[in-house]
């Protein structure tokens, strides 16, 4: 099984997110997507989602796509993938948190993993933050 991992706020699935996820599952046949805590929304985003983090990992686990989704950590982002052990990890083309030391956190729990960055599906058009302001 080739497990493949995402993270993102998933604040109200568009199609921006299911074009992602449908990129992502070509990398692997497991996918688990990690849906950041509302408190890690607020300190990198610095504003709230649109919903709660139960309702967004309740949204994205409703997706066909994902076989496994889970709330992130609060405290060290990269514990879950200690615990998970991906093959991949797909970033979104616009992801920025928490990569700068994602492939040296990688190598410091002895793991090979791939990163592999997505490309966007009419970014000027489904971002959760364009369309959160209609």
């Amino acid at each position: 099984m080739k497990k493949v991992m995402v993270f993102g706020t998933f604040d109200g699935l568009h199609n921006g997110h299911i074009s992602f996820l449908k990129q992502v599952k070509r990398h692997g046949n497991y996918l688990i997507a990690i849906v950041a805590t509302d408190k890690n929304v607020l300190m990198l985003k610095k504003r709230l989602s649109l919903k709660s983090e139960k309702e967004r990992l309740g949204d994205i686990k409703m997706y066909k796509l994902i076989d496994k989704a889970m709330l992130g950590q609060k405290r060290n982002p990269y514990k879950i993938i200690k615990r998970v052990k991906p093959n991949i990890i797909c970033l979104g083309y616009d992801q920025i948190y928490f990569i700068d030391n994602l492939s040296e956190e990688i190598k410091r729990m002895k793991l090979k993993i791939k990163i592999v960055r997505l490309r966007p599906y009419k970014a000027e058009k489904y971002h959760s933050l364009i369309i959160s302001k209609r």
